[in-house]
């Protein structure tokens, strides 16, 4: 057997408060495989982002911060690397596009010169052939006249574009693996659609390996083969894309999929929501962690959390009543 290309295994982080010890995420275990696209779901204050930074150890700069378990690329522990070896590692082996480009773009510096800086701090290339670099690999994310708009700051450009040019920086040492933390959430429908189109793209041309966080399942649908769903800092439900619609077995994930409004639904029905919200770090409930929410909690789901459970080789769930919940779906669909 091959060696994932990202293979994470019960990662914990844990931020040092002065009300004690809050663990954000909590056991995360999944593998990404070179030219794969694995999505990452749920609510917003799940723990989505924090897992996506605690990979690349983007919060190194704070001592409030610790993790256990094991983050590997290549077999290669990253929590075990120094902070030096680290900034190696980021940027070059491991890149991230986040949701707003203009929180992540030097307003003082063109496009070109913030690009091009990552290619000549982790390539070691001259300013000139660093620059056509940046000129080819902003052509490659289909920003036009690519030669003139090196030298544009990021408030010349539109939503669309600032959002390439982050892709462009994110591709410049050509990562192994690209962290795609919601990158379409601030952009319009047509705009959104061509980030994708060109995240797919990117990733058959180039064979890297994708992590790809949103709350938007049609999201997912749409371009992930693999689908991690997280609640509470937990994955609990975890399998294929098809499988995961065609027959979700978590009531989490199940609120999810109904949540999704549809274009053909009666406009006198009610918008499915999931009740309740998602407790904070503070105030873990006992037991499973949805119970609180989960309209078919009972006492055992309270007091004794489930364990991640394999329902066949590629579908694993984390609930106690899983079984009987995907009977009683059977029953209703029949």
């Amino acid at each position: 057997m091959t060696t994932p290309l990202l293979e994470v295994q019960s990662l914990k982080t844990h931020f040092h408060t002065e009300r004690g010890r809050v663990t954000a995420v909590n056991g995360v275990s999944f593998s990404v495989e070179q030219g794969e696209i694995i999505g990452i779901v749920g609510e917003s204050g799940c723990g989505k982002s924090v897992m996506s930074q605690s990979i690349i150890r983007l919060l190194d700069h704070t001592d409030d911060i610790s993790y256990e378990g094991e983050v590997k690329l290549d077999g290669r522990d990253l929590l075990s690397l120094s902070k030096a070896e680290m900034r190696k590692v980021r940027g070059n082996d491991i890149a991230i596009i986040f949701q707003d480009p203009l929180t992540s773009l030097n307003p003082v510096y063109t496009i070109g010169e913030q690009i091009g800086e990552a290619i000549t701090l982790h390539q070691g290339l001259s300013k000139k052939e660093a620059r056509k670099k940046v000129i080819d690999i902003l052509r490659l994310t289909g920003i036009p006249s690519p030669e003139v708009r090196v030298d544009d700051y990021p408030h010349e450009l539109s939503g669309g574009m600032q959002q390439r040019a982050m892709i462009a920086m994110a591709l410049s040492c050509e990562p192994r693996l690209l962290i795609a933390d919601e990158p379409t959430t601030a952009l319009d429908v047509t705009i959104q659609a061509q980030i994708l189109d060109l995240i797919v793209e990117l990733n058959r041309r180039l064979g890297m390996g994708v992590l790809f966080i949103t709350h938007d399942l049609g999201v997912v649908a749409e371009i992930c083969t693999g689908v991690k769903v997280m609640y509470l800092g937990q994955i609990v439900e975890e399998t294929t894309t098809d499988r995961l619609f065609e027959s979700p077995l978590h009531p989490y994930t199940q609120g999810l999929i109904a949540s999704i409004p549809l274009m053909d639904r009666d406009r006198s029905e009610k918008l499915h929501v999931i009740e309740g919200a998602v407790p904070s770090l503070g105030n873990i409930p006992q037991g499973c962690r949805f119970s609180t929410r989960c309209p078919f909690a009972d006492g055992k789901c309270r007091e004794q959390e489930p364990p991640m459970t394999q329902h066949r080789d590629d579908h694993g769930v984390k609930c106690w009543h899983f079984e009987a919940i995907a009977r009683q779906r059977e029953v209703t669909a029949g």
